[in-house]
């Protein structure tokens, strides 16, 4: 019973994380979503330079957050208002590019320039909102190690988590996009995708207002 009370101790920090970090990290938002409309529209392999910008630059604001460098964002109103609002003006134009994308059964993404690496990127840290959830999440949590090996610890599941998730919410497009061969059924697609993307833009609109 003590080794099994020991096991639960030392593991449960990490099944915290791991949960909170998927409630944080896989929630419907202009990331998550970005990735599974992109694939929809797109098609998975198409979209793959846009996923690797989105996980890329989903984790380097994690990076900024576990080196402090997040706080120069939040307590700077002009720069966080410049981000965001970088955020919502990409992501309105990638929801019309969805909305307005033909069937991928009728071969013209071939010739459609589909989102890019760079833009991927530009999602993922141009959300100060993302900032501030990573930050209380990092702070929420002790895995009971040295100072650096924490950090280094609870950075490196969120990056794993970051990943799986784009991963999943990417072949969850993926799979609408196979399933809806028919053109009606795609294009209705592509738009209820674009209004979920234009739907997350909401929270970063209110903060704008704020």
């Amino acid at each position: 019973m003590r080794v099994v009370s020991d096991v639960s101790a030392t593991l449960g920090p990490y099944v915290s994380l791991v949960a909170s970090g998927l409630a944080v990290t896989g929630s419907p938002g202009p990331a998550t979503v970005g990735a599974a409309a992109t694939a929809a529209a797109f098609g998975l392999r198409r979209s793959v330079p846009y996923l690797l910008g989105s996980m890329a630059g989903t984790t380097l604001a994690l990076l900024a957050v576990a080196a402090g460098l997040a706080s120069v964002v939040l307590t700077q109103p002009e720069l966080g208002t410049v981000l965001t609002a970088a955020a919502v003006a990409y992501l309105v134009w990638l929801a019309w590019k969805i909305a307005t994308a033909p069937p991928l059964a009728a071969g013209e993404h071939e010739t459609r320039a589909r989102p890019t690496a760079v833009q991927g990127v530009v999602v993922g840290v141009a959300n100060p909102k993302a900032y501030a959830a990573l930050g209380a999440l990092l702070a929420s949590h002790r895995l009971g190690l040295p100072v650096g090996a924490e950090a280094v610890a609870e950075t490196t599941v969120l990056a794993v988590l970051i990943v799986v998730v784009h991963l999943g919410w990417a072949a969850a497009g993926g799979w609408l996009a196979r399933v809806s061969a028919r053109p009606r059924v795609a294009r209705a697609v592509n738009l209820v995708l674009a209004a979920a993307l234009l739907a997350a833009t909401v929270p970063l609109l209110l903060g704008l207002r704020a």
